[in-house]
Formats: C-alpha cells, structure tokens, sequence
C-alpha cells in the first residue's frame, strides 16, 4: 500500500458517534501537502486510525448541500 499523510487543518463537527469512540466527522484535511478539502469518515479517538471517507472540493460540497435540499426527509 503506498504511503500517504494526512493533516486535519480544521475540525467542523461530529455527524454520529459510534462504538469505541469512534465518530464519523466532517473536517477540513489535506492529503500528500495538497490544498484542503471538506471530508466526511470515521475517525478513532485521537484521529490516529481513519475508515474510508469521502473528499469533496467547495463546488462538489455545494452540489451535494444543494442535492439534500431537495430530498424530502
């Protein structure tokens, strides 16, 4: 698996907590020294294991904010 880093450069909220202390987060990370972008995965306490997650640029972020507007809950 090929090496990468990860810095969070702003922490937003918490979306759900889960076993363990585990909480699925949207923060703000930089992945490899590239620019931030708004990511949604599970964290462990001290953010030192991740899950998978998803990255979204502010115009991706925007879409899918306009996308859920219209979803009927």
């Amino acid at each position: 698996m090929p090496e990468f880093s990860y810095e969070v450069t702003k922490e937003i909220g918490v979306i759900s907590e889960g076993n363990g202390g585990w909480a699925r987060e949207l923060n703000m990370v930089s992945w490899n020294g590239r620019d931030p972008k708004y990511d949604i995965r599970d964290w462990a306490p001290g953010k030192e294991k991740m899950g998978k997650g998803l990255s979204f640029t502010a115009d991706e972020l925007k879409s899918l904010r306009d996308l859920l507007n219209e979803i009927e809950l």
